[in-house]
């Protein structure tokens, strides 16, 4: 009897403990960050597309919310990336440039993102999370650099850009040591499993294998991080055969439908496994579009009714699409006019799983939950947002304002042509734009309010101390992470 009743009040114990952890779990939200590659503000039917037929973005705005003031960090694929990752400008964990690369990292690159960073994944892993990531990951390419050494317990994808290629590489950006770029690699955790990857298979297996983590981790909590590698930043982005040659817009729109059709299986998937209410889902992209030199065209995406083109430090290269989805938590048809940014992500989803950012080191995103759940009234958190190129800071933001400095030698000037910066020796002055009131950055009021851009300058000195400028260090960077003679691995096989 001794015995017996021992056994049932172990069993009862044991019972508990696992009710309790059951509950804990369910109380976690799960996080799926979609990201897009180099998808333009107008790209999408809910930011204005009329030409891309996206209905499973249209339901996703109809079930949730609008940012209509989301920013990256910067106008490219890697320093974008890194910002997503640990919550910081790039100039403060060292991934804006470096000397061998530029400003995004090439194949076989000796830089990376520092393993001592803590990055978004880690600290949801330290929660109790499952953390995937499927897709680009472009943060470096080595071992000591790759998703798995950064909290991903899963890693299905491309190390770097796609455009990085044999083909495509020897014209945008030779390799130093006079070679061509090594064959795109497809990997598995650390392993190569496929080089050269068919690119216009990518879209569809990694939403396959997104469907698999979801299915696996559904009991939760799950962060999976599913940053494609379309429309693409090369002229002839990829698509799957069933998807080529249905859009209005040649290949560009053929991208971006097979993109949604993703999106909507995801949705789909939440909804038959009945995790959709616990799982907050967020569409943004990388940054915009580079657009065609022909501000006319779309063979490579819009990002009106923004300024510019991607690349840039333009509004058009640094305001994304984004919309957040959680059915009963987050408010449906509803819009965010406030300014938020990818950097955001890491505090806010720390909170939202019951935990902190590292307190051990400067974070720059800040807690937007008020945001993401509609609060009545609520205000953006950040004081001023910075736009930087490369090591140049170029404008900065604060409340409806945006100031492009006045330099001299500025870098890739959206507003100015190079003939039009010799009218003025070099120096650009000026340019003040009301980015709400004035969506495509058109009137210059610079001079109606020299109280604004006396504060935005003030500003732009504050954060030069701490994130450096051009030929000056700041006080608060942080350095990349660097391996002496990086290897390819392009064999199935390699790791």
């Amino acid at each position: 009897m001794l015995i017996h009743l021992l056994f049932r009040t172990l069993l009862t114990s044991a019972v508990l403990l696992l009710s309790a952890a059951a509950l804990q779990a369910a109380t976690k939200p799960n996080f799926i960050v979609i990201f897009c590659d180099n998808l333009g503000y107008g790209d999408i039917e809910p930011f204005g597309s009329t030409i891309h037929r996206t209905p499973n973005l249209n339901r996703m705005a109809r079930e949730g919310r609008k940012f209509t003031h989301f920013c990256v960090t910067a106008g490219v694929c890697t320093p974008s990336r890194a910002s997503l990752m640990t919550g910081c400008y790039a100039q403060r964990v060292g991934m804006h440039d470096n000397p061998r690369d530029g400003l995004v990292l090439r194949p076989v690159s000796p830089y990376g993102l520092h393993p001592q960073e803590v990055t978004i994944a880690e600290v949801l892993r330290s929660l109790g999370y499952k953390t995937g990531i499927i897709g680009k990951w472009h943060l470096g390419d080595q071992p000591e650099f790759l998703p798995t050494r950064q909290g991903f317990d899963f890693f299905f994808g491309i190390p770097y850009s796609d455009d990085m290629t044999q083909e495509v590489g020897r014209r945008i950006a030779p390799r130093l040591d006079g070679n061509a770029w090594p064959p795109l690699p497809l990997m598995e955790h650390e392993t190569v499993v496929e080089a050269p990857v068919d690119r216009n298979s990518l879209t569809k297996r990694y939403t396959q294998q997104a469907l698999e983590f979801i299915e696996q981790n559904q009991a939760g909590p799950f962060f999976l991080y599913l940053p494609h590698a379309m429309p693409g930043s090369t002229s002839t982005p990829f698509t799957a055969p069933e998807f080529q040659g249905r859009s209005r817009n040649g290949p560009w729109g053929d991208s971006v439908e097979e993109l949604d059709w993703s999106i909507g299986q995801i949705l789909d998937k939440l909804v038959e496994l009945d995790i959709d209410q616990q799982t907050l889902v967020v569409w943004t992209s990388d940054n915009g579009s580079p657009m065609a030199r022909d501000m006319k065209a779309l063979s490579r995406g819009t990002n009106r009714p923004l300024a510019g083109r991607g690349y840039t430090t333009a509004e058009g290269a640094f305001r994304v699409p984004t919309m957040m989805w959680q059915p009963g938590r987050i408010p449906a048809a509803s819009t965010c006019q406030e300014l938020a940014t990818t950097m955001d992500l890491l505090p806010t989803f720390a909170h939202l799983a019951g935990g902190d950012p590292p307190p051990n080191r400067t974070i720059d995103g800040r807690d937007i939950r008020e945001l993401i759940h509609g609060v009545k009234d609520a205000p953006t958190p950040h004081e001023a947002f910075f736009y930087y190129d490369r090591d140049q800071l170029q404008a900065v933001r604060s409340g409806p304002w945006k100031l492009f400095l006045p330099l001299t030698g500025f870098d890739k000037h959206p507003h100015f042509r190079t003939d039009d910066l010799a009218l003025h020796s070099g120096a650009t002055p000026p340019l003040l734009f009301n980015v709400i009131d004035d969506v495509g950055s058109v009137n210059n009021v610079a001079d109606q309010h020299p109280d604004v851009v006396k504060r935005l300058q003030q500003l732009a000195e504050s954060i030069r101390k701490s994130l450096g400028d051009r030929n000056r260090l700041g006080t608060e960077q942080r350095p990349p992470g660097y391996v002496a003679n990086p290897t390819p691995r392009t064999e199935p096989g390699a790791d």
